[in-house]
C-alpha cells in the first residue's frame, strides 16, 4: 500500500505542476510496474496512455519554416542528383505505433532537445545521435519523420545505400557536402541503411574507399553539434563496425511488435471499415502476430480494396487469409500447437462449423471439441473462484 500512496503522491505532484510529458513518462513506468500484480489497472492506464495525445503537441502552435531557397539541397556535380530527401511534416502527424519502453525513451529523447537551454545551464547537452536498429517494416524511418516533425525540424535523408551503389568513386565528397549541410541549421538527418558504409573494418572484401568513408563517418558523428540530431538505421546490426556503437550516445531497438500492438495496428489500418471486419480483429491478431507494421498494413489494405470492389465477402476473404497462413497441405506454415490455439478461438468467436475450422487449420474435429471442452471448464472454474462482489 505504501507503494501505491508513493506512486500516487509522484502522480499528483507532476501533474498539478502541469509537467504533462513527464506524467506521460510516470504513467508509462507504472503500466510496466502493475501489469503483473494488477494487469487490468495496467490495461486501463495504457488505454488513457495512448488515447490521450500529448496536451503540448495538440496546443502547439507551430509556423512550418520553408527550407530557406538560398540554401538549396546538395547534389552530386556530375549527376546533378539531389544527395538528401527532405520531409516537413507538422506537429500534428500521427504518431507511429511504438512499443512502451520505446515510447518513453523518444519520449525523453524530444523532451531533451525541447528543454535544451535548461539543459545547457546545467552544463549538459541534449542527445545529438542516435541509432535505430531493427527488422524491416518495424517504423524506422516513420519515427524519425515523427521526431522530426515534433522538434518541428526538416527531417533530411541520406540513403547510404544509393549513395554507395550509383556514386562510388565519388562518395566521399557526397557524404561530407551531405552531412556539412545538415549542420547549418537544426534539424534531423538520417542516415538511412547505415551498414552500407559502416560495416566491421576486419571484412576483406570492403574496397579502401568504403573503409576511409567510415573513417569519414566516425569523425562526424564524434563532431555533430547539440543543434541538431543525427540518427542511423539499420537492418543488420551484426554487421556494423563496433566502433560506430561507441560514437553514437544511444541505441534504439525496434522489435517486431507485440499482440496489443498488433491489434492496436489492425484497428488503425482498418480505419473507417473497423466496424465490417471488428468480429475477425481478435482472430487477425492472433494470425499476425510476428509480422511487421508494414506487413500487416499492406495485408488490411487489401482486404479494404477487396471488400470495396465486391469482389469477395469478409468472411470468404478473411476464411481464405487465415487458410493460407495456418494450413497448407504439404507443408507446414504454422506450428500445431498454433494451429490448435486459432481453432479454439475460431470455434469460441465465430459461427464457423468445426467441420470449416478443421479445413482451414488442419486440426482435427475430435482434437477442436476436447481443447474447447477443456478450456470452458478451465474458465468456469475461475470464475467460480473468484468472490462476488455484485452485493
Amino acid at each position: 500500500m505504501n507503494d501505491v500512496q508513493s506512486d500516487l503522491a509522484q502522480l499528483t505532484r507532476l501533474a498539478l505542476a502541469e509537467q504533462t510529458e513527464d506524467v506521460r513518462l510516470f504513467v508509462a513506468r507504472l503500466v510496466r510496474k502493475y501489469r503483473s500484480t494488477d494487469p487490468d489497472l495496467a490495461e486501463r492506464m495504457n488505454l488513457y496512455l495512448r488515447t490521450k495525445a500529448p496536451r503540448a503537441a495538440l496546443m502547439r502552435k507551430v509556423a512550418s519554416a520553408p527550407i530557406s531557397s538560398a540554401q538549396p539541397l546538395p547534389v552530386d556535380d556530375e549527376s546533378r542528383l539531389s544527395l538528401l530527401k527532405v520531409f516537413k511534416d507538422g506537429p500534428d502527424r500521427e504518431q507511429p505505433l511504438l512499443a512502451l519502453d520505446l515510447e518513453e525513451t523518444l519520449s525523453q529523447l524530444i523532451q531533451e532537445r525541447r528543454q535544451a537551454k535548461r539543459l545547457a545551464s546545467m552544463g549538459l547537452n541534449p542527445t545529438r545521435s542516435a541509432i535505430f536498429v531493427g527488422p524491416p517494416g518495424v517504423g524506422k524511418t516513420l519515427t524519425a519523420r515523427w521526431v522530426a516533425s515534433q522538434l518541428d525540424v526538416p527531417l533530411y535523408v541520406l540513403d547510404l545505400t544509393a549513395v554507395m551503389s550509383s556514386l562510388l568513386g565519388r562518395s566521399g565528397s557526397n557524404l561530407r557536402t551531405a552531412l556539412d549541410f545538415a549542420k547549418r541549421s537544426p534539424c534531423v538527418l538520417l542516415l538511412d541503411e547505415i551498414d552500407a558504409i559502416a560495416k566491421r573494418r576486419s571484412d576483406d572484401a570492403d574496397v579502401g574507399e568504403l573503409k576511409r568513408l567510415l573513417t569519414v563517418l566516425l569523425q562526424e558523428v564524434d563532431e555533430w553539434p547539440a543543434t541538431g540530431l543525427l540518427l542511423a538505421a539499420t537492418n543488420h546490426a551484426e554487421l556494423i563496425d563496433p566502433a560506430i556503437w561507441r560514437r553514437f550516445d544511444l541505441v534504439i531497438h525496434f522489435k517486431v511488435p507485440e499482440m496489443p500492438a498488433v491489434k492496436q495496428a489492425i484497428k488503425r489500418f482498418l480505419g473507417s471499415d473497423h466496424a465490417l471486419f471488428s468480429r475477425w480483429i481478435d482472430i487477425l491478431t492472433f494470425v499476425f502476430h510476428g509480422e511487421s507494421f508494414s506487413d500487416i498494413e499492406r495485408d488490411i489494405q487489401r482486404f479494404r480494396r477487396t471488400v470495396a470492389l465486391g469482389r469477395a465477402s469478409d468472411t470468404d476473404l478473411i476464411e481464405e487469409f487465415i487458410k493460407s497462413r495456418a494450413f497448407v497441405p504439404g507443408r507446414t506454415v504454422m506450428e500445431r500447437q498454433g494451429r490448435i490455439e486459432l481453432a479454439v478461438l475460431l470455434s469460441k468467436q465465430t459461427h464457423m462449423s468445426q467441420h470449416t475450422i478443421s479445413d482451414i487449420t488442419g486440426v482435427s474435429r475430435d482434437t477442436i471439441r476436447k481443447y474447447t471442452s477443456e478450456q470452458s471448464t478451465a474458465a468456469k472454474k475461475t470464475s467460480k473462484g473468484k468472490p462476488d462482489n455484485s452485493s
